[in-house]
Protein backbone atom coordinates (compact mmCIF):
# COMPACT_ATOMS: atom_id res chain seq x y z
CA UNK A 1 0.00 0.00 0.00
CA UNK A 2 1.16 3.64 -0.85
CA UNK A 3 1.71 5.87 2.40
CA UNK A 4 -0.72 8.86 1.97
CA UNK A 5 1.71 10.68 4.00
CA UNK A 6 4.37 10.12 1.94
CA UNK A 7 5.52 12.97 -0.15
CA UNK A 8 4.74 11.90 -4.09
CA UNK A 9 8.50 12.96 -5.06
CA UNK A 10 11.46 13.12 -3.02
CA UNK A 11 12.24 16.56 -1.53
CA UNK A 12 14.34 18.92 -2.98
CA UNK A 13 17.41 19.74 -1.60
CA UNK A 14 17.74 23.40 -0.54
CA UNK A 15 18.85 25.75 -2.45
CA UNK A 16 19.19 23.33 -5.60
CA UNK A 17 16.75 25.30 -7.70
CA UNK A 18 18.80 28.80 -7.75
CA UNK A 19 21.52 28.94 -10.57
CA UNK A 20 24.99 29.72 -8.81
CA UNK A 21 27.94 32.20 -9.99
CA UNK A 22 30.74 29.69 -9.41
CA UNK A 23 30.28 25.97 -8.89
CA UNK A 24 33.54 24.12 -8.00
CA UNK A 25 34.33 20.28 -7.49
CA UNK A 26 37.06 20.34 -4.49
CA UNK A 27 38.84 16.36 -4.19
CA UNK A 28 38.11 15.64 -0.75
CA UNK A 29 36.64 18.68 0.35
CA UNK A 30 32.94 18.31 -1.17
CA UNK A 31 31.36 20.99 -4.10
CA UNK A 32 31.16 24.61 -3.27
CA UNK A 33 28.40 26.58 -4.98
CA UNK A 34 28.57 30.60 -4.89
CA UNK A 35 24.21 31.34 -5.19
CA UNK A 36 23.32 35.80 -5.74
CA UNK A 37 22.27 36.33 -2.46
CA UNK A 38 18.10 36.51 -2.19
CA UNK A 39 17.53 38.78 1.10
CA UNK A 40 13.77 37.21 1.71
CA UNK A 41 14.80 33.78 1.34
CA UNK A 42 18.24 33.78 3.10
CA UNK A 43 17.42 36.50 5.57
CA UNK A 44 17.02 33.55 8.57
CA UNK A 45 20.40 32.11 7.94
CA UNK A 46 22.21 35.66 7.12
CA UNK A 47 20.58 36.89 10.18
CA UNK A 48 21.60 33.97 12.66
CA UNK A 49 24.59 34.49 11.59
CA UNK A 50 25.47 38.09 11.80
CA UNK A 51 23.74 38.99 14.91
CA UNK A 52 26.07 36.14 17.02
CA UNK A 53 28.90 37.61 19.20
CA UNK A 54 31.26 36.21 17.19
CA UNK A 55 30.08 38.31 14.23
CA UNK A 56 30.97 41.81 16.04
CA UNK A 57 32.81 42.78 13.39
CA UNK A 58 30.18 42.42 10.74
CA UNK A 59 28.41 45.02 12.29
CA UNK A 60 25.15 44.02 12.54
CA UNK A 61 24.41 43.03 15.72
CA UNK A 62 21.07 44.16 17.03
CA UNK A 63 19.92 43.85 14.22
CA UNK A 64 16.57 42.18 13.28
CA UNK A 65 16.25 39.81 10.48
CA UNK A 66 14.09 42.36 8.43
CA UNK A 67 16.39 44.96 9.24
CA UNK A 68 19.17 42.62 7.99
CA UNK A 69 17.01 41.74 4.87
CA UNK A 70 16.13 45.30 4.16
CA UNK A 71 20.05 46.01 4.00
CA UNK A 72 20.64 43.22 1.52
CA UNK A 73 17.51 44.15 -0.24
CA UNK A 74 19.36 47.66 -0.93
CA UNK A 75 22.66 46.28 -1.92
CA UNK A 76 20.55 44.11 -4.76
CA UNK A 77 20.02 47.04 -6.39
CA UNK A 78 23.45 48.59 -6.52
CA UNK A 79 26.07 47.42 -9.76
CA UNK A 80 29.24 47.77 -7.60
CA UNK A 81 28.15 45.91 -4.19
CA UNK A 82 27.04 42.56 -4.36
CA UNK A 83 26.08 39.91 -1.62
CA UNK A 84 26.10 35.74 -2.24
CA UNK A 85 25.67 32.77 0.02
CA UNK A 86 28.22 30.05 -0.73
CA UNK A 87 26.90 26.96 0.34
CA UNK A 88 28.87 23.77 0.60
CA UNK A 89 27.10 20.12 -0.40
CA UNK A 90 23.93 21.66 0.10
CA UNK A 91 24.55 23.59 3.21
CA UNK A 92 24.92 27.11 3.75
CA UNK A 93 28.69 27.62 5.34
CA UNK A 94 29.46 31.77 4.44
CA UNK A 95 28.18 34.80 3.67
CA UNK A 96 30.05 36.32 0.78
CA UNK A 97 30.52 39.96 -0.63
CA UNK A 98 32.23 41.55 -3.18
CA UNK A 99 32.59 45.34 -4.30
CA UNK A 100 34.10 47.70 -6.12
CA UNK A 101 36.51 49.44 -4.48
CA UNK A 102 36.85 52.38 -6.71
CA UNK A 103 33.25 52.63 -5.53
CA UNK A 104 33.74 52.25 -1.81
CA UNK A 105 34.89 54.45 0.97
CA UNK A 106 38.17 52.48 0.73
CA UNK A 107 38.98 54.17 -2.66
CA UNK A 108 39.97 57.26 -0.16
CA UNK A 109 42.31 54.89 1.83
CA UNK A 110 44.95 53.74 -0.75
CA UNK A 111 45.49 54.12 -4.30
CA UNK A 112 43.02 51.51 -6.65
CA UNK A 113 44.53 50.05 -9.42
CA UNK A 114 42.34 48.95 -12.49
CA UNK A 115 41.00 45.11 -11.84
CA UNK A 116 40.76 45.60 -8.33
CA UNK A 117 37.78 43.80 -6.44
CA UNK A 118 37.14 44.08 -2.37
CA UNK A 119 35.57 41.24 -0.61
CA UNK A 120 33.97 40.52 2.57
CA UNK A 121 33.79 36.83 4.36
CA UNK A 122 31.83 35.73 7.12
CA UNK A 123 32.29 31.99 7.85
CA UNK A 124 29.03 30.34 9.43
CA UNK A 125 29.99 29.04 13.02
CA UNK A 126 31.66 25.84 13.37
CA UNK A 127 29.18 22.80 13.47
CA UNK A 128 28.90 19.65 16.04
CA UNK A 129 32.21 18.57 14.94
CA UNK A 130 33.37 21.90 15.50
CA UNK A 131 36.81 23.31 13.66
CA UNK A 132 38.35 21.26 10.55
CA UNK A 133 41.77 21.69 9.78
CA UNK A 134 41.84 23.03 6.21
CA UNK A 135 38.01 23.79 5.77
CA UNK A 136 38.54 26.72 5.49
CA UNK A 137 41.82 27.30 3.25
CA UNK A 138 39.45 24.76 0.50
CA UNK A 139 36.70 26.92 0.65
CA UNK A 140 38.46 30.16 0.40
CA UNK A 141 40.68 28.74 -3.23
CA UNK A 142 36.98 28.34 -4.53
CA UNK A 143 35.82 31.33 -3.41
CA UNK A 144 38.98 33.28 -4.85
CA UNK A 145 39.08 30.97 -8.24
CA UNK A 146 35.70 33.05 -8.35
CA UNK A 147 36.96 36.85 -8.08
CA UNK A 148 40.34 36.25 -9.68
CA UNK A 149 40.11 33.90 -12.47
CA UNK A 150 35.61 34.21 -13.20
CA UNK A 151 35.42 37.70 -13.00
CA UNK A 152 39.00 38.17 -14.26
CA UNK A 153 40.73 40.57 -11.72
CA UNK A 154 43.89 41.26 -10.65
CA UNK A 155 44.38 41.84 -6.93
CA UNK A 156 41.83 41.10 -4.17
CA UNK A 157 41.61 43.74 -1.47
CA UNK A 158 40.42 43.87 2.37
CA UNK A 159 39.84 45.49 5.14
CA UNK A 160 39.48 43.43 8.31
CA UNK A 161 39.06 45.77 11.37
CA UNK A 162 42.08 46.18 13.01
CA UNK A 163 41.12 44.32 16.38
CA UNK A 164 40.00 41.63 14.14
CA UNK A 165 43.14 39.43 14.45
CA UNK A 166 41.96 36.08 14.14
CA UNK A 167 40.86 37.51 10.46
CA UNK A 168 43.88 39.51 9.32
CA UNK A 169 45.58 35.83 10.46
CA UNK A 170 43.33 34.19 8.20
CA UNK A 171 44.67 36.52 4.97
CA UNK A 172 48.07 36.54 5.80
CA UNK A 173 48.23 32.77 5.57
CA UNK A 174 46.17 32.51 2.79
CA UNK A 175 48.77 34.57 1.19
CA UNK A 176 47.71 38.20 1.21
CA UNK A 177 50.02 40.69 1.57
CA UNK A 178 49.56 43.21 4.68
CA UNK A 179 49.35 46.79 3.77
CA UNK A 180 48.80 50.24 5.90
CA UNK A 181 46.29 50.45 8.99
CA UNK A 182 44.00 52.89 8.00
CA UNK A 183 40.75 54.37 8.86
CA UNK A 184 37.77 54.58 6.93
CA UNK A 185 35.34 57.50 7.08
CA UNK A 186 31.90 57.68 8.05
CA UNK A 187 29.33 56.96 4.95
CA UNK A 188 25.56 58.59 6.33
CA UNK A 189 23.88 58.53 3.38
CA UNK A 190 19.56 57.89 3.58
CA UNK A 191 20.07 54.33 2.48
CA UNK A 192 23.30 53.71 4.23
CA UNK A 193 25.07 54.10 7.61
CA UNK A 194 28.67 52.65 8.13
CA UNK A 195 30.80 54.12 11.35
CA UNK A 196 33.78 55.17 10.61
CA UNK A 197 36.51 51.76 10.97
CA UNK A 198 39.70 51.45 11.99
CA UNK A 199 40.81 48.67 9.19
CA UNK A 200 43.98 47.02 8.10
CA UNK A 201 44.32 46.61 4.33
CA UNK A 202 45.43 43.37 2.94
CA UNK A 203 46.03 42.71 -0.55
CA UNK A 204 46.28 39.47 -2.67
CA UNK A 205 47.40 39.25 -6.45
CA UNK A 206 46.39 36.87 -9.01
CA UNK A 207 49.82 35.67 -10.10
CA UNK A 208 50.62 34.66 -6.11
CA UNK A 209 47.30 33.29 -5.43
CA UNK A 210 47.59 31.05 -8.76
CA UNK A 211 51.07 31.31 -9.10
CA UNK A 212 52.21 28.44 -11.88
Amino acid sequence: MTDPQAPAHPPTPPYSSRTPVHEQHLDGFGTVRILPLDPAADARVVHGWVSGERAAFWGMNGLTEQQVADIYAHMGTLDTHHAFLVVKDAEPVALFQTYDPAADRVSECYDTEPGDIGVHLLLAPAGTGGARPGWTAALSGALMAYVLLGLDRTRIVVDPDVDNEKAIARFLKQGFTAGPRVVLPEVDLPDVHLPEKKAQLAFLRREVAFAG
